[in-house]
């Protein structure tokens, strides 16, 4: 079921206004997709709250004063939605631990230390319900 700003899931009430937009945005995107509302709604929210966390304060206005997402927009289906299914991977290179899901071409985040690293790959996991996988520094794979 899409959603848009006067009709949402009530899971999305207490977000700030452009986090809403934004999880609004991606929970249409995904159930377009063919995602289950189930599933479409945390994924999505996770995701506009680490998007808002990064953005720019001229990102978060620009956003803001955009076109509100409606029920019927169209989404871009070029955008690989595989990676939603793909696990989560904890690897150290260039002096950093890296959180990267499959087959993306960047790192979700970096961290100084392998426990921060583990911790944001699982709750990125748990939301996308995928798995953890996790490397030594010197790349073996752990179980």
């Amino acid at each position: 079921m899409p959603w848009n700003l006067d009709d949402y899931p009530a899971s999305m009430k207490n977000l700030d206004q452009v986090v809403r937009k934004k999880a609004i945005d991606i929970a249409n995107a995904l159930v377009e997709e063919g995602y289950d509302d189930d599933r479409a709604i945390p994924i999505a929210t996770s995701q506009a709250k680490d998007w808002a966390a990064d953005a720019s304060e001229e990102e978060l206005k620009s956003y803001k004063q955009a076109e509100r997402p409606s029920k019927d927009d169209e989404h871009d289906s070029s955008a690989n939605a595989d990676l939603l299914d793909n696990d989560v991977l904890v690897y150290f290179e260039e002096d950093e631990w890296k959180v990267r899901t499959k087959e993306a071409k960047r790192a979700d985040s970096t961290f100084e230390k392998k426990t921060d690293a583990v911790d944001r790959a699982k709750e990125i996991a748990d939301n996308k319900d995928t798995n953890v996988i996790r490397f030594t520094k010197d790349g073996e794979r752990q179980d």
